[in-house]
């Protein structure tokens, strides 16, 4: 559930150890971004290693909206569009019902869910259907908005939306780019919709854009990177490559979870 996070002039403006972690984890966002999904997963638990997780998440908003612009750009032209029409609907429906009932649930629990969903469905498709380089599947429509549901709401209140969209992608064997391109377009919408939230939930503040603004330069360039190294890797690894990032964030929220359900 978003917070209102302190007006100061953030001090790691001119922090060179905020930098340190902030850099790379904007670079991993990125190349997420640019068609890596799952490895801008351990962005903002590098960051709130040097800085207050709520306000981290203030600041990677912006900074996602505009590698949203240019990831999305770069692959307009490759995306499935019955996916991204059944995640949108059910990505936006997911938002709002974050807004109405994310003071019922906590964050630790939606990280639980969301990371056992995340491996879970690695498992089964590892275990149930021959492995990583199984037949693909043909994503069902009412399945793509209840995970779009799933996405919308997790991205909403804890920042977690892509490991439900994959539950759902994943078994299709898209083409690299083409997949890639889906999660840009889709996200984006979702991204833009959460900071137009924000801003009426107060979360959104001067101090913080600055921060946003001097990582922009390096958000940019990452996402490019993404997009051209997409294009040289072959569907068998990309797919290979994506489940175990999956399965590894899934483990990961699952451990912040329980760590929040025992504090």
């Amino acid at each position: 559930m978003p917070h209102v996070v302190s007006p100061r002039v953030p001090p790691m403006i001119t922090d060179w150890t905020f930098y340190a972690m902030a850099v790379p984890a904007v670079i991993l966002m990125g190349l997420s971004k640019g068609g890596f999904s799952g490895v801008g997963m351990v962005s903002l638990p590098m960051m709130a290693l040097v800085a207050p997780p709520l306000q981290v998440a203030a600041i990677l908003l912006p900074i996602l909206m505009v590698q949203d612009i240019f990831g999305i750009w770069a692959l307009r032209k490759d995306f499935h569009r019955e996916n991204l029409i059944v995640l949108v609907v059910g990505g936006l429906t997911g938002i709002l019902a974050a807004m109405a009932l994310a003071k019922y649930v906590t964050d630790a629990e939606v990280l639980v869910a969301v990371g056992l969903i995340a491996a879970g469905s690695v498992l089964n498709t590892w275990l149930k259907h021959g492995g990583f380089d199984a037949p693909a599947q043909t994503g069902k429509p009412a399945w793509g908005v209840f995970w779009g549901v799933w996405a919308g709401f997790t991205s909403f209140v804890a920042n977690a939306g892509a490991p439900p969209v994959q539950v759902f992608m994943n078994p299709q064997k898209l083409s690299p780019r083409v997949y890639a391109g889906t999660m840009a377009i889709l996200f984006g919408i979702l991204n833009y919709t959460k900071f137009a939230a924000f801003i009426w939930l107060g979360q959104v503040n001067l101090p913080n854009l600055k921060v946003s603004f001097v990582l922009f330069p390096v958000a940019i360039v990452s996402v490019l990177i993404g997009v051209q190294l997409v294009k040289t890797v072959a569907p068998g690894p990309f797919y290979r490559f994506v489940n175990v990032m999956t399965f590894l964030v899934g483990l990961r929220l699952i451990w912040d979870g329980l760590v929040r359900l025992l504090a």
